[in-house]
């Protein structure tokens, strides 16, 4: 995976293991035009302060990112561990201060370890590729089993392009603007203003279309540079392509991210159609995706649908309970609010057996329609977050 104008690497640091990359950077050979989006949590860690000051320049040349280690609920001292990290990684680069993003992810609540942190700058600005973004992806996890990497190349009139990505997360998904961390690049040449419109499109319908767990991060982040490398320049004719490729690399990372939920076994798409209006549609939707009676009815395989009719009945949509019709695949359960009866329930347990299928729900009062992406909640979501600190 690669992207012209981008280098990329990681080393270990020790912030929370001694064997493990805890510490990268992403850098453009040039400052880079760059949007962002930020948790809208009210519990903001120190980096996403940092960064959301440097962005409005539009401008970009530098990530410093590091896991295992929050940076959050820290006061002062965490603001000028935060601010140290972005000028070591200037200083390395040969680079202004402000023109560097800063991310962190991990434990809340307890102060980064900066003399193993600021030491290994060097090091790290060494270790910097082309082809370095697998190590990026694999330095960011914490509780993730795998790295999450999308990449896709765009045929266009006047040249090729390339958007590619890289993010993180797994537990305390629930975003609302962004999500966890991700970080993408494209070697197009496009303004920060047209970046910043494009992206939050992209962002509302992906990674603010997931959940795992109902719990929006204090560090959520969203990066988009582009360093224009290619030569390609999109203009207005090019851009509904562009936004598509960079559509489907948000949605493939924010599924990669729901697949990966702590302990999840079932990536479940809730569709809901029929409502009054597009926001009530997505209030139902979310209500659903963020039950833990319906999650840990996902992962029990137990077509419950009365959990369902409970979820959409408390989220403040509009609905006629004797209009409810809900399916799971092709698998018609309820009928205008009716109970199929145990035939049609066995077909729908049958779906829910499968590794990714989708809950539809049609509410029967208009034209509304939205989705959300959830999984289950499983033993291991609760053995994982007991022990998380340990």
């Amino acid at each position: 995976m690669y992207c012209k104008g981008f280098r990329a690497g990681a080393v270990c640091a020790g912030i929370k293991h001694k064997d493990r990359p805890d510490l990268a950077m992403l850098a453009c050979d040039h400052p880079a035009a760059a949007a962002a989006v930020f948790t809208r949590n009210q519990v903001t860690a120190a980096p996403v302060r940092i960064s959301r000051d440097h962005i409005r320049s539009g401008r970009c040349q530098a990530l410093i990112v590091n896991s295992g280690n929050a940076n959050c609920a820290t006061g002062r001292q965490g603001m000028e561990n935060a601010k140290a990290m972005a000028e070591a990684a200037a200083f390395a680069l040969g680079t202004d201060p402000e023109l560097i993003q800063v991310a962190s992810t991990g434990v809340i609540g307890q102060q980064l370890p900066m003399d193993r942190i600021l030491p290994a700058v060097p090091k790290l600005a060494s270790s910097l590729r082309n082809d370095g973004l697998e190590d990026l992806a694999h330095a960011i996890m914490t509780t993730d089993l795998v790295r999450k990497t999308a990449s896709q190349t765009l045929i266009l009139p006047s040249g090729e392009v390339t958007v590619c990505g890289v993010a993180k997360g797994s537990g305390m998904i629930c975003p609302d603007m962004a999500t966890m961390l991700s970080f993408i690049m494209t070697d197009a040449d496009l303004n920060p203003a047209a970046l910043s419109r494009l992206l939050t499109e992209a962002v509302n319908r992906s990674f603010n279309r997931i959940t795992v767990d109902g719990d929006t991060s204090t560090n959520d982040t969203v990066l988009l540079m582009a360093s224009g490398a290619s030569g390609v320049r999109i203009r207005e004719n090019d851009e509904k392509l562009f936004a598509d490729a960079l559509n489907q690399i948000c949605m493939d990372l924010a599924t990669q991210v729901v697949l990966d939920g702590e302990g999840a076994t079932k990536l479940v798409r809730i569709e809901v159609t029929g409502a009054a209006t597009s926001e009530d549609a997505l209030k139902a939707a979310e209500t659903v995706a963020n039950s833990p009676l319906v999650k840990t009815a996902l992962f029990g395989e137990d077509a419950n649908w009365g959990r369902l009719a409970m979820a959409v009945g408390r989220s403040g949509a509009k609905l006629d309970p004797d209009r409810i019709t809900l399916s799971f695949d092709n698998a018609l359960l309820v009928k205008d609010g009716i109970w199929l009866g145990p035939e049609a329930e066995a077909k729908a347990s049958s779906v829910m057996k499968q590794k990714k299928f989708t809950i539809l729900i049609d509410l029967g009062v208009g034209e509304g329609q939205d989705f959300m992406l959830t999984c289950d909640f499983s033993y291991d979501y609760v053995r994982i977050n007991a022990d998380y600190r340990s």
